[in-house]
């Protein structure tokens, strides 16, 4: 071996080996922890080897085993379903207004959910000739699952399955609320905002303005929102400001739709094809 040869053998990488040593270690059999994967992932990005996004990824996925579907789920206030005894011609109407693919299609009752309707075979049943008489012949069964899945357990299920929607029901049978595929992958790469959403303190549910109003996140209790503004709205129907506002307009409503209750103005500041996110609110003097 050549002088030369030798120099170049010298000088280990501690430094670029310690995170192979650890996880080397983490794999030996000795008993690990959730927080000690965390760790070492972390170790991992500082040491440049996965991206800052990469572990985010990574720490959502882990997280999620620990997360229930009452945990993401749109809250029944806030649900497009569509009866099932209306028009065809009617519910596309619903259907382009709301800009959803997929819905519960209710009964007589709200809580009896008869069968998901997916947009793409509403089309094809109204420019059908002879086509469907009504809408129930064109439902996909609904999947029925508990507040306390675990989302891992409704993501493998969501694959194997095919199914992009499920129904979420409450310990006495009614409709608490449905989450689909999307709000479980959110919970792993983070929420997708649209281009013209607005960027809000997310830190606070009632954030002051400088011009004297008030940001308010729609998941605001109602009895939060009274407390603090002297307000008297009933929360016996809906739990929270969103599902108030929402229920009030009579659909989902979009950025820029604006109510007013009693001496309150609201203005939906952001909402997505799933929910409404965030109002902007200003309080008249009372007359």
């Amino acid at each position: 071996m050549s002088e030369d040869d030798s120099t170049h053998s010298v000088e280990p990488p501690e430094k670029r080996r310690s995170w192979l040593d650890r996880i080397s270690a983490a794999l030996s059999g000795e008993p690990t922890t959730r927080e000690d994967l965390v760790e070492l992932l972390r170790d991992v990005q500082a040491d440049g080897l996965i991206a800052a996004d990469t572990l985010r990824m990574m720490e959502g996925a882990i997280a999620v085993s620990d997360l229930t579907v009452g945990d993401v789920m749109i809250p029944r206030a806030q649900m497009v379903v569509l009866p099932a005894d209306a028009k065809l011609i009617d519910l596309m109407k619903l259907v382009v207004e709301s800009g959803h693919s997929r819905f519960p299609v209710h009964g007589d009752d709200k809580d009896e959910i008869l069968g998901i309707l997916l947009a793409k075979d509403l089309l094809r049943g109204v420019v059908a000739d002879n086509g469907p008489a009504n809408v129930r012949e064109l439902l996909r069964p609904a999947v029925l699952i508990p507040e306390s899945k675990r989302l891992n357990v409704l993501l493998r299920e969501f694959r194997q399955s095919r199914n992009h929607m499920a129904i979420v029901i409450d310990e006495y049978g009614g409709v608490a609320g449905l989450v689909t595929i999307e709000d479980v992958l959110e919970q792993i790469v983070g929420e997708i905002d649209d281009e013209h959403d607005e960027a809000e303190d997310e830190a606070t549910l009632i954030a002051a303005q400088a011009d004297g109003q008030f940001v308010v996140d729609a998941l605001t209790p109602i009895s939060d929102f009274n407390e603090r503004f002297g307000a008297d709205f009933d929360d016996d129907e809906y739990d929270t400001i969103g599902g108030l506002v929402t229920a009030a307009i009579g659909h989902l409503p979009e950025a820029g739709e604006e109510l007013t209750l009693g001496r309150f103005g609201f203005r939906v500041a952001r909402a997505d094809a799933r929910r409404l996110h965030a109002l902007h609110l200003s309080v008249h003097a009372d007359h």
